[in-house]
């Protein structure tokens, strides 16, 4: 299991103390997951946050935001690794970051 960053160590910016929604998240910028919320969807029919997990995006975990949609910032367009996910803005929400060191 991966060892979680700590957002009040040195090298994380001032406004990264508390984790953040990913649908908050700049273009371009690099954060590591804090946490997958979980949350049932009645139109998606399960549990967001469990897909989200087998997904890839599990706590300490580095992504990279690389695209966003116009107008409203939806889809969201994240890369972990060599794999790029196309988020709806809903899903976003339950994936909590904090910014990553550089």
């Amino acid at each position: 299991m991966r060892k979680l960053p700590d957002p009040s160590s040195p090298g994380f910016p001032a406004a990264s103390n508390q984790p953040v929604p990913l649908s908050t998240v700049a273009l371009d910028q690099a954060v590591i997951v804090w946490q997958v919320r979980s949350g049932n969807s009645t139109a998606e029919g399960g549990d967001i946050g469990l897909r989200l997990q087998e997904l890839g995006f599990v706590a300490g975990e580095r992504l990279r935001v690389v695209a966003q949609g116009y107008p409203g910032r939806e889809p969201v367009a994240v890369r972990i690794g060599n794999t790029t996910f196309a988020l709806r803005r809903f899903e976003a929400d339950h994936v909590l970051v904090v910014a990553a060191r550089e």
